[in-house]
């Protein structure tokens, strides 16, 4: 029978070591034990824990070192860091306190009780494995995102990818909002698929491209003779996703009459079919989009209130990719390659006049827009570079006026986007001077003291005391 979990002990006394690991493995647990917290730290680069129980105070280095190595990574634990349990002989509030605020998962103190160790120890594990799984869930949710398209490693596109991983494991509604083409559906099938309700159906509806006197039969289903042309009973996408997803988009296009009804639905879990008089159990997420301010909407009577609030238990606003410049180039590289695949076109590079054409025009159909544009390049191209002359005149005149930022309705952090854009020309210049950072500084005609400095602040390189032995050619 496998362990459940390793344990390592750190304590300089030899009996409190023996003790532990006799206990531990009779409850089932590995147990490795060292004496300081050099060795604890070798253990931790070798190896992989669960738990790590130290005590405070020991020669040679103090348990709130090694717990500080631990959480920062330091000792080796990396993404798969342990929980630390800290002891002491000392019933000290102060040092209990410390040891919580630099992450101790829990504090005990000698001597103890073994079923109280029992119960921390369990817990302790239960913590590890939650994080454990939880990390691995988000990190296959990240990888199916960007197999769905939401690429981008702008700050904006990042905080989305972020909010979708934490979102998708709950069971609240979601209101996705943004414009035509940023990728609405897509986020609606990352959030399914990063859900429990994976493996059952995603039921697409787009609510304003089916006619209103159709679209309360497709949603609920109908029974025989509902109405003229009723020739048999026909269950509704509704039935179709039970135990999984529905997401309804451009939910701003609903009749206020469907509102109230998909409002009984959300309020009792319930639903009937035209002409039913049963009741059918509704057991399926809801995911709604829209590309209108339904704020607006409700404030001209058009939307119900009631409604809105019970579709936006969580926004997730997609934002236009006019205002993710930065993600161009990775979206252009993507849909490259597809393109080149499905069309059979060898296509090597794009030139540097055409990405640029490419990254300062506005997009206003968004990601889509982008793929059309690319798809028809790829489709031109010849030799094997994608020039100028197969971009769209749109796009080449650049009418739409492109290079200039334009501030959303809703605003923006102004900090936030200088600080891309510096990251952005950094980065660009450590690339165009294959890393050297006094070449890059040059290029940008900073110091290169400045330009440690702005790498510094933007979290792009470690703080360090030295500077002239760095990035020198």
């Amino acid at each position: 029978m496998s362990a459940r979990g390793r344990v390592l002990v750190v304590d300089d006394e030899r009996s409190m070591q023996e003790f532990l690991e006799i206990f531990l493995r009779s409850e089932g647990y590995e147990a490795v034990t060292v004496g300081d917290v050099a060795s604890a730290r070798v253990q931790l680069e070798i190896d992989d824990f669960d738990l790590v129980i130290t005590d405070i105070q020991m020669p040679g280095g103090s348990g709130l070192e090694l717990l500080r190595a631990v959480q920062s990574g330091a000792a080796g634990a990396g993404e798969s860091e342990a929980v630390v349990i800290v002891m002491t002989a000392f019933a000290s509030t102060e040092t209990a306190i410390a040891a919580m605020k630099e992450g101790a998962y829990d504090y005990i103190t000698k001597p103890f009780k073994v079923d109280a160790i029992r119960m921390i120890v369990e817990k302790a594990i239960e913590k590890k494995s939650l994080s454990s799984e939880n990390r691995r869930l988000r990190s296959e949710l990240r990888s199916r995102i960007r197999e769905r398209h939401l690429i981008g490693t702008s700050r904006a596109m990042q905080r989305v990818v972020d909010l979708i991983a934490q979102v998708a494991a709950t069971k609240a509604n979601v209101l996705i909002s943004g414009e035509s083409g940023t990728g609405k559906e897509i986020a609606a099938r990352a959030i399914h698929d990063g859900s429990d309700r994976r493996e059952s159906p995603f039921v697409a509806v787009n609510c304003g491209a089916i006619p209103e006197n159709l679209l309360e039969s497709e949603l609920f289903g109908h029974v025989k003779g509902a109405f003229t042309g009723a020739v048999q009973s026909k269950p509704g996408l509704f039935e179709t996703a039970q135990s999984g997803t529905v997401f309804l988009d451009e939910i701003g296009e609903l009749s206020l009459p469907l509102q109230v009804k998909l409002l009984r639905v959300i309020q009792e879990r319930t639903f009937r079919r035209v002409g039913g008089i049963g009741d059918i159990r509704f057991d399926a997420r809801l995911v709604a989009a829209t590309n209108r301010r339904l704020e607006d909407e409700v404030a001209a009577g058009r939307f119900r209130e009631d409604l809105y609030y019970r579709l936006n238990v969580i926004e997730v606003e997609l934002p236009p990719l006019r205002e993710r410049r930065e993600d161009v180039p990775l979206l252009v590289a993507h849909f490259v390659e597809k393109y080149g695949s499905e069309l059979g076109r060898e296509v090597q590079r794009v030139s540097d006049a055409a990405l640029e054409k490419l990254v300062t025009y506005d997009y206003p159909g968004n990601v889509r827009e982008l793929e059309n544009v690319v798809e028809r390049a790829v489709a031109l191209s010849r030799g094997g570079e994608i020039g100028v002359e197969v971009l769209p005149p749109t796009v080449v005149r650049n009418r739409s006026g492109a290079g200039r930022e334009r501030l959303p309705a809703e605003g923006v952090s102004l900090e936030d986007v200088l600080a891309d854009f510096e990251r952005g020309l950094l980065l660009d210049a450590l690339d165009q001077c294959g890393g050297v950072k006094k070449r890059a500084a040059q290029r940008l005609g900073i110091s290169f003291r400045s330009f440690r400095y702005r790498l510094e602040k933007l979290g792009l390189e470690e703080p360090s005391a030295g500077e002239e032995g760095d990035g020198v050619e």
